[in-house]
């Protein structure tokens, strides 16, 4: 197949989407697909199979905004956007922004089927307009994007079936989804790795992801601050992002000093093997690889039961969860847990069977399924 993948964000993979576009158009091309990829990344240009439009100037504050975000925007170019359509079979695109409208709307008048990837959730982007607990804004986001982008494609990817149902209930329309989760790659898997001489007597409590609002590394702070154990516990940070330094102004009342730090895939695979518990305090979530990497190499998570995060499904065990926004509550839990060894490495067993089913060759199997099925429903007319 010739296929268009549209990414309006496209750069360092220091985040869930940019990681997910990338191991998408990694593994269609090792399958023998064509994959041409329509972008805003200046860095990229003249690598093969690149189509690089400009980026967006949004004037010096809203620029300066999104860089400190990770973000750059696409400013579309039909005469760009054209040719890296002319000839596709299916054009997917990743977020419906600009770029991905763009390129729906002239894939439509050459009768090439679009599909997308659920990627965003209302609150990743109402966060950014301080109304990330707007019940009315989110609503309105997910009509927004369903009226101009996701009611035009043939298939759409659910990284879980929690995104999936929030958003048909929602706009109050069944879509044609295809559940698929972003997958693991089979490289995280529980290894015997030298603990590093400086956590010599210290109980390392990891968290990997963005260092941004909706991730709500504040509890876990907290959390070790009121712990029994806080004058042990090793925190570390894999990600970077724009609340950096917030964070590490709020560590300081911390015994201990957190580490932060963006690790290359085979650094975080030796470090989630070093440390004793995995905690995901996040409050919004569409599905956390990162959680079910730090699972995958044996850890037992503990994970905030937020009602908008699927991160809570992962818990195969109450004692996994806490309650939403409660450092009290992740304290103990926290201490339970390095209170009870025996038993998190029981439990450690019980994970492995869950996460082979997000196992990433296989996920990729159903992703190209969903390509195909786009084809053969378009050339059936339906």
């Amino acid at each position: 197949m010739n296929i268009t993948v549209v990414c309006d964000v496209l750069g360092e993979a220091n985040n869930g989407t940019t990681i997910a576009a990338l191991n998408l158009i990694r593994s269609m091309r090792e399958r023998g697909h064509n994959v041409r990829v329509l972008c805003p990344d200046q860095n990229r240009k003249g690598e093969p199979g690149f189509y690089i439009v400009p980026t967006a100037n949004l004037g010096p504050t809203i620029n300066n905004y999104l860089k400190k975000n990770g973000v750059s925007l696409s400013k579309p170019k039909t005469d760009i956007v054209s040719e890296a359509i002319k000839g596709a079979d299916v054009v997917h695109f990743i977020i419906p922004f600009p770029l991905g409208n763009k390129a729906t709307r002239l894939a439509m008048k050459q009768h090439i089927p679009v599909t997308a990837g659920f990627h965003c959730q209302a609150e990743n982007f109402t966060s950014h307009l301080f109304l990330k607990d707007s019940k009315l804004a989110n609503k309105l986001f997910y009509q927004f994007i369903w009226r101009h982008s996701y009611r035009h494609c043939t298939c759409i990817h659910y990284p879980t079936q929690f995104i999936r149902d929030t958003f048909e209930h929602t706009i109050r329309h069944d879509t044609p989804g295809y559940v698929v989760s972003n997958g693991v790659n089979k490289q995280f898997q529980p290894m015997h790795v030298e603990r590093d001489p400086k956590y010599a007597g210290k109980y390392i409590v990891q968290f990997t992801g963005r260092l941004s609002k909706e991730k709500t590394h504040k509890v876990l702070i907290d959390a070790v601050n009121l712990s029994k154990y806080r004058e042990r516990i090793q925190l570390v940070f894999a990600g970077i992002g724009p609340l950096e330094k917030k964070l590490k102004k709020r560590c300081k009342k911390l015994p201990l000093f957190p580490e932060f730090h963006f690790f290359t895939r085979e650094e975080l695979i030796r470090q989630l093997n070093m440390a004793d518990l995995y905690v995901h305090p996040a409050e919004v979530e569409i599905e956390a690889i990162s959680c079910l990497e730090a699972i995958a190499c044996g850890l037992v998570p503990v994970i905030a039961d937020s009602p908008r995060s699927a991160t809570r499904y992962f818990a195969l065990d109450d004692r996994c969860l806490f309650r939403n926004l409660d450092a009290k509550d992740l304290a103990e839990k926290i201490d339970y847990w390095i209170e009870h060894p025996e038993e998190r490495k029981t439990l450690s067993t019980r994970y492995k069977g869950f996460v082979e089913r997000h196992e990433y060759e296989s996920c990729m199997d159903r992703m190209e399924q969903m390509f195909l099925d786009a084809v053969r429903k378009n050339q059936n007319g339906k």
